[in-house]
């Protein structure tokens, strides 16, 4: 068979990954912070962007020349006709109250801080004789004090390494022994735990594993009590050791902790060669003990939870769905400055193409944010038509769901509906939960009714247990009758399964449990 070279013409579709349409995906599934630091180095790179918040806004008018700049929308509008032209930079009430006019405030120029002002009247001073004093303190320089900031004051939390280099000077007189110190508390956990090798960290530094085992010993005597413990055990006798607790029976408690987490104290009563009240006072030793000595230094700044979405009751006993402003950054196009460049006769044709980069990169950007924020409510507002009986009546009422019901209700893609779910929080009057915790598993219903929702029956059973006394604790075989009189058809081991995975012991365990409170609530 002769080879031969032959040219065919053909056409066929294929969807191209772009980078920008994979970054609109990336920009989906982030959440606020990553969002926020994703535009921040956007308006930085970006010399059309900036980021405007209230005051900002204000600020920028003078520049703008009576409103030349120009907000995301209008821009959008003059640039593109692709759906969802919209801005996302500029979001006004209709944004966060779809279907809803502006409040009155936002349609009129005026609020009651301006009706109301006290424009012409002097501010009497409540202590005059400390105004001067008071112009002194830190933010403290109008006549009224009124500029005064309480976080001026504040004092900055000393960390565990703040505090332990604190009383080196007093446990170690040599300095290599304040070195071989400085290396272990570096190895420090959040907890105050050493979890390092010893033998590693003295060939590091070049001396002997007894030498720096003495440093260790010494700095286990440091305050917090318990600190550079390598485990529980060592972190609990080293507390007793100091309070002079540290007998032979608490010791060999402390060396049996796993019988203890397992309620197990027969055994423990054996080992400790004591009998059930000495037994019941060394608990009771125990449970003052700090597990965590390290956990009241710890000075990781923790960010709070700014919700995505905001769920309040409407007057015609709805739900009104809302993105909180707070979690969308405001971004303005400066269209003057595009005009003043663009005019210019002195503009390169690279300065040029930089300028309609950038100006098309501002486009995308406010596109895909006015996208994204369109996209989240869409799924928040049919999460919250699904789950109407959950937000009037509790989590017994919780609907079992799936990315598919909310996919097809609002003729999205499945994993476009993941994307918007990750990450994402929503305020209700129920509290402040994770967009995922609305979908759970079905449970068939035990009469043919409706199914269950897996979270609605694992609440029934976290209430059932925690109603439960010491003479009537109930196995996994009377929780399975429970819930089948009440219409949900559960298997034992399915049971067994949710008590584990919300970390409650078993029947054998919580008798024994309650059954030792109950004698230490009555000595």
């Amino acid at each position: 068979m002769a080879l031969s070279a032959n040219l065919f013409l053909r056409q066929h579709q294929s969807l191209v990954m772009t980078p920008q349409l994979m970054q609109s995906i990336q920009l989906l599934q982030m959440t606020h912070l990553e969002l926020m630091s994703f535009i921040s180095q956007e308006v930085e790179k970006n010399p059309l962007l900036d980021m405007a918040t209230d005051e900002g806004e204000q600020a920028a008018e003078p520049r703008t020349n009576g409103g030349d700049e120009m907000s995301s929308a209008t821009q959008n509008e003059s640039s593109s006709g692709e759906e969802g032209g919209g801005s996302s930079a500029s979001l006004d009430s209709e944004w966060y109250e779809p279907g809803h006019g502006n409040s009155l405030n936002d349609r009129l120029d005026a609020n009651f801080d301006a009706a109301l002002s006290d424009e012409g009247t002097a501010i009497r001073a409540d202590a005059p004789e400390l105004l001067g004093q008071w112009k002194s303190m830190p933010g403290g320089g109008s006549e009224s004090g009124d500029s005064y900031d309480l976080d001026d004051f504040v004092a900055g939390q000393i960390s565990i390494r703040d505090h332990l280099n604190q009383q080196f000077p007093f446990a170690l007189a040599k300095p290599g022994d304040r070195l071989i110190a400085a290396v272990l508390t570096d190895h420090l956990d959040e907890a105050g735990y050493l979890r390092v090798d010893l033998r590693e960290i003295a060939a590091r530094l070049g001396e002997a594993p007894e030498h720096v085992s003495a440093v260790l010993e010494t700095l286990q005597g440091l305050d917090p009590p318990g600190i550079f413990a390598r485990s529980l055990s060592e972190c609990l006798s080293i507390q007793l050791s100091q309070r002079n607790r540290l007998d032979p029976a608490m010791q060999a408690l402390v060396d049996n902790l796993e019988l203890l987490a397992k309620r197990d104290f027969c055994s423990l009563k054996k080992l400790c060669g004591v009998d059930e009240e000495d037994l019941i006072d060394m608990l009771s030793e125990i449970r003052k003990l700090n597990p965590k000595p390290g956990s009241g230094f710890e000075n990781t700044i923790l960010e709070s939870v700014i919700p995505d979405i905001d769920v309040r009751p409407a007057p015609d006993g709805s739900w009104r769905v809302e993105l909180n402003s707070d979690a969308l950054p405001r971004i303005l196009i400066n269209q003057n400055y595009v005009t003043a460049v663009g005019k210019g006769s002195k503009a390169s044709d690279k300065d040029q193409a930089f300028l309609s980069e950038c100006l098309q990169n501002a486009n995308w950007l406010t596109r895909s944010l006015d996208q994204r924020a369109r996209t989240i409510v869409k799924v928040a507002s049919e999460i919250v038509r699904q789950q109407d009986a959950f937000l009037r009546y509790g989590v017994d009422h919780l609907r079992p769901l799936n990315l598919k019901t909310v996919a097809d209700a609002i003729k999205m893609h499945e994993s476009t509906v993941s994307r918007v779910t990750s990450n994402k929080y929503m305020l209700t009057p129920r509290g402040l939960f994770e967009l995922k915790y609305f979908f759970s598993v079905s449970i068939n219903s035990a009469e043919g009714g409706d199914n269950h929702s897996a979270e609605a029956v694992r609440h029934r059973i976290r209430t059932m247990i925690a109603q439960e006394s010491a003479d009537a604790v109930l196995s996994d075989d009377d929780i399975v009758h429970t819930l089948k009189s009440t219409g949900v058809d559960l298997a034992r081991r399915t049971v067994a399964k949710y008590r584990e995975a919300m970390n409650i012991p078993s029947s054998v365990h919580r008798r024994r449990e309650k059954r030792a409170m109950a004698k230490v609530a009555a000595i």
